[in-house]
């Protein structure tokens, strides 16, 4: 049976190499669209044949051990030469993935997630769209890929609520720091202030410090953003005065990340450049880097949220519409990954507990952690290299149990895990308490 298997998908590997030198250009399998056919019942364009067949390693899932598929996200399109270019040159994954889970049976999933958004998952697999016709999965947004990609970093969001952001523009604003605090991690430290004439904190509990990134205050931070209303005249000045001065503080303490320091700045435009307030706290070192994102279609203020991005290392982004928020949100990621680029720090990060239903080699939900590591270029033509993404695996529970000495630990012993952040990572009485079908919702009984 796997003699015959192995034929079928040596056959399927060469007539996707066929495909991929045939007149249309480069193809890929795409996860979405693999084994599709339409109207006519012709194989659709980045489908084609796939061979899935049961496999019991993998919970029975319909699985090829021979290939990779690739998810692009919905908001994005699967033909952009971005995309397809690193989808070409990441296609050499493929041999990579097999040889691992030769040499070592006992892996499930592995995978890229790529700086440009998309997703190479091994052993190839069939994704299914919600009831929608969407899938929402960006890589970027996974824990994994945060912890792995970024350094820890301390941030505060500045949100301008003066009268001109009313309406629509309050709206992109408030999805834009959603978004952004949709790439802050356990490792990460923040807090969102509100400036008009005044200084509002979002949480007023919270005035002049920072707090951890975790699922719990990301949460409660997003509850205040629908009790933001526009009105008043903006004063940037003062906030980023107090933006510097929280930063600062809270640096001095010894908390926090004691690592990479941004100020996000959500506004509809600057009058100036606030050059006077950078000198007095942020030149010449620039510890703090600066991410202006200029809400709406005018383009009068660029020019100052530019210089300020600049003249800060940071980097500026216009958003016009809700649809352009996640993509130019994403962009500040490749700038927070600079310092570990240069110093080639390639560390390995293990990822908090958390529920996984499907590919598990134990039937069920199941307790995973992902093990992940960022992969840089440094092509002579870049200057200190890039960031081209995360390649990581997922690892059960069950399996680092295993490996404990449990004859070295005597009869009352037991072994337990606690990540750098606090979270069980394994013990005996950790057991997931499942709700409403949250899987990732954990709960340790006694």
């Amino acid at each position: 049976h796997r003699r015959a298997r192995r034929v079928t998908t040596d056959t399927l590997v060469q007539r996707s190499k066929a495909l991929h030198l045939s007149a249309r250009g480069y193809e890929y399998f795409n996860a979405v669209l693999i084994n599709e056919v339409d109207e006519e019942g012709n194989n659709v364009e980045l489908g084609g044949e796939f061979v899935l067949e049961p496999n019991e390693h993998f919970n029975n899932l319909s699985v090829n051990l021979s290939l990779s598929v690739v998810q692009v996200p919905t908001n994005m399109y699967n033909k952009d030469p971005a995309i397809v270019n690193g989808v070409y040159w990441s296609e050499a994954l493929n041999k990579v993935f097999v040889d691992n889970f030769e040499k070592d049976p006992s892996l499930i999933w592995q995978y890229f997630g790529s700086a440009k958004g998309f997703f190479r998952q091994y052993p190839g697999v069939k994704w299914h769209p919600d009831e929608h016709g969407v899938i929402a999965f960006d890589c970027r947004n996974r824990k994994w890929y945060i912890q792995a990609a970024t350094s820890p970093k301390d941030v505060v969001i500045l949100v301008d609520v003066s009268g001109s952001m009313k309406g629509l523009r309050l709206t992109i604003a408030r999805q834009t720091v959603s978004s952004i605090l949709d790439t802050l991690g356990d490792d990460d430290f923040f807090n969102i202030i509100a400036y008009n004439q005044e200084i509002h904190y979002v949480e007023p509990c919270l005035n002049g410090t920072l707090v951890r990134a975790d699922r719990n205050n990301k949460a409660h931070f997003r509850e205040h953003l629908d009790k933001l209303f526009a009105k008043g005249i903006g004063l940037l000045g003062d906030a980023l005065t107090e933006a510097f001065t929280i930063l600062n503080d809270f640096n001095q303490t010894g908390h926090g990340s004691v690592c990479s320091q941004a100020i996000m700045l959500v506004t509809d435009g600057a009058t100036q450049m606030y050059d006077d307030v950078f000198a007095k706290f942020n030149w010449p070192d620039r510890k703090v880097r600066i991410f202006p994102y200029l809400i709406g279609r005018e383009s009068a203020f660029a020019d100052n949220m530019k210089w300020m991005a600049c003249a800060n290392k940071g980097y500026f982004s216009q958003i016009s519409t809700l649809a352009d928020v996640q993509e130019n949100v994403m962009r500040y990621l490749h700038v927070m990954s600079r310092p570990k680029v240069i110093d080639h720090e390639h560390d390995t990060v293990w990822t908090e507990a958390y529920m996984d239903s499907t590919g598990s080699i134990i039937k069920g939900p199941s307790l995973m952690t992902t093990v992940a590591m960022p992969v840089f270029s440094t092509k002579n033509e870049t200057v200190s290299g890039i960031l081209l993404g995360v390649v990581g695996t997922d690892i059960p529970l069950q399996e680092l149990m295993k490996i404990i000495p449990k004859h070295l630990l005597g009869i009352h012993g037991y072994a337990f895990a606690i990540t750098n952040n606090g979270y069980i990572l394994t013990h005996p009485d950790l057991r997931p308490l499942v709700i409403h079908c949250l899987l990732n919702t954990l709960v340790p009984l006694p």
